[in-house]
């Protein structure tokens, strides 16, 4: 199916056959987009009650763990970057980096630069850009940060490979995402849970169910946090940390780009 060309977002989302459209690598990429375009303004308010508060407290973690396995570093990109609280977040705590944010969604972008008050922010930009093909260099990168970016990339082992080839050797990628639980019976609450609360939350404000219910969807086709970590090894990285919360849904990992890498 062809999907209508429209200059509404979630008319857009709305014509797409989700489930045919996620498993279609040349067309999830037409999923994902417009849905963000159209949940950028209630995003952080939806991340934070779908995750009880936690939400907050691990991108903090993120931003701790990663600055502390990059002692040095110049130059960073905060991928699938949303409102831009992590990239944000990470030039506050590290005054030496200059961090852009890059996502695909324009209206994501407006909120983030809407955000840019404090004087470390004069260090972050954001522009359009997706995981696909990312708009920097090869090895010009020092750091990587990623949250709840993996997931939705429309081919994950090639997004993988781009932020390698972007990192200079030696350089750290930190992602936060959700990942497919390895245990049966969590899996199934977990992913019912999500699917659930997801499909209500996105009648009572968009009258389109699927827009959130999207997320336990994605999970589901998505790959546990530890064959996450064994395709950072296959891709050339060497993984760090892998931190499970939510036991095994939702997963930190830490990993360096290999030194011998050129």
């Amino acid at each position: 199916m062809v999907t209508p060309h429209t200059d509404d977002p979630l008319a857009r989302f709305r014509a797409q056959d989700l489930d045919v459209a996620l498993r279609d690598s040349e067309r999830k990429q037409d999923v994902v987009t417009p849905m963000f375009d159209v949940i950028a303004p209630r995003y952080d308010a939806f991340t934070r009650l779908f995750s009880f508060g936690m939400d907050a407290e691990w991108k903090r973690d993120l931003v701790a763990a990663i600055s502390s396995a990059a002692p040095v570093a110049s130059r960073a990109l905060d991928v699938a970057c949303g409102t831009g609280d992590i990239g944000l977040a990470l030039a506050a705590v590290r005054p030496d980096v200059y961090v852009t944010g890059i996502d695909p969604a324009e209206q994501m972008l407006v909120i983030a630069r809407r955000r840019t008050r404090s004087p470390s922010d004069g260090r972050v930009d954001f522009e359009l850009g997706t995981l696909a093909a990312l708009p920097v260099d090869t090895n010009s990168v020092d750091i990587i940060t990623a949250g709840y970016g993996f997931r939705n990339a429309p081919e994950l082992e090639a997004a993988i490979r781009e932020c390698a080839r972007v990192l200079r050797p030696g350089g750290v990628l930190g992602s936060l995402d959700f990942f497919r639980p390895r245990n049966a019976l969590w899996r199934t609450l977990f992913l019912l849970y999500l699917r659930v609360a997801g499909d209500a939350v996105g009648w009572l404000w968009h009258r389109t169910p699927a827009i959130y219910g999207y997320i336990a969807r994605s999970i589901a086709s998505f790959v546990t946090a530890d064959e996450f970590s064994a395709l950072l090894r296959k891709n050339g990285f060497r993984v760090e940390t892998e931190r499970h919360m939510l036991l095994g849904g939702i997963a930190l990992h830490v990993a360096i780009r290999d030194e011998s890498a050129r």
